[in-house]
């Protein structure tokens, strides 16, 4: 049984990579890359605790639901739980359903000796996007990443570089649920709002959410 540290999960989502796709962001980083505006992800602590057979049942229901065509793994930090989002990302795959993952780590240092499992989540990812959120280099070109250091892997040919410059119709997405709580996702955040209560916002791309 593998258990995930569950920030948020977005079923459907058009603003956090490719097409329509499944977004999961995770508990815990490392890293304070200054202008990370995902605070509340940073703190290593229990967030949603919950099976990783859970996320995919529900990665299941997306697909069925809303066809969707990939999911997006983000954090915190993806590299820290890779165990458990390995068996996702496996399901997924299975699911002919794309994966693409954001860590703030550089593609060179992730090998199982520093986290385990990432060899096996790396075997299941279709594109990698690496490296810390550097707030003086601004990326204002490419699509969902925060700064201009920040790199795509391309580890199978589900996808090419020339969707780093596709016109996006989404970048930004909003819904409100009915206990009042908004929610915003894509570039450049994740904002949580709720009721009369606001929490911090949690301003980040895509890439930079992470860390």
């Amino acid at each position: 049984m593998t258990w995930i540290n569950l920030a948020k999960m977005i079923d459907v989502t058009e603003a956090e990579g490719p097409g329509l796709r499944a977004a999961i962001w995770v508990q815990g980083c490392l890293k304070r890359c200054k202008g990370c505006c995902n605070g509340a992800f940073l703190k290593i602590e229990p967030a949603e605790l919950c099976q990783a057979q859970q996320i995919i049942g529900r990665i299941h229901y997306a697909k069925q639901q809303y066809n969707i065509e990939g999911i997006t793994l983000l954090g915190g930090e993806p590299f820290l739980q890779a165990q458990g989002l390995a068996e996702i990302a496996e399901a997924a795959q299975k699911l002919d359903l794309s994966v693409v993952i954001f860590s703030g780590y550089l593609l060179e240092e992730l090998l199982d000796q520093q986290f385990k499992g990432a060899s096996r989540l790396l075997a299941a990812t279709d594109v990698l996007v690496d490296g810390e959120y550097i707030e003086s280099q601004t990326e204002n070109v490419r699509n969902w990443v925060g700064s201009t250091n920040q790199r795509f892997h391309y580890l199978t040919s589900r996808y090419y570089s020339e969707v780093e410059n596709r016109s996006l119709m989404v970048t930004n997405e909003w819904r409100i649920f009915s206990d009042g709580t908004l929610l915003g996702n894509g570039l450049p955040f994740l904002m949580i709002f709720q009721g009369k209560e606001t929490a911090k916002p949690d301003m980040s791309t895509s890439g930079s959410v992470k860390n």
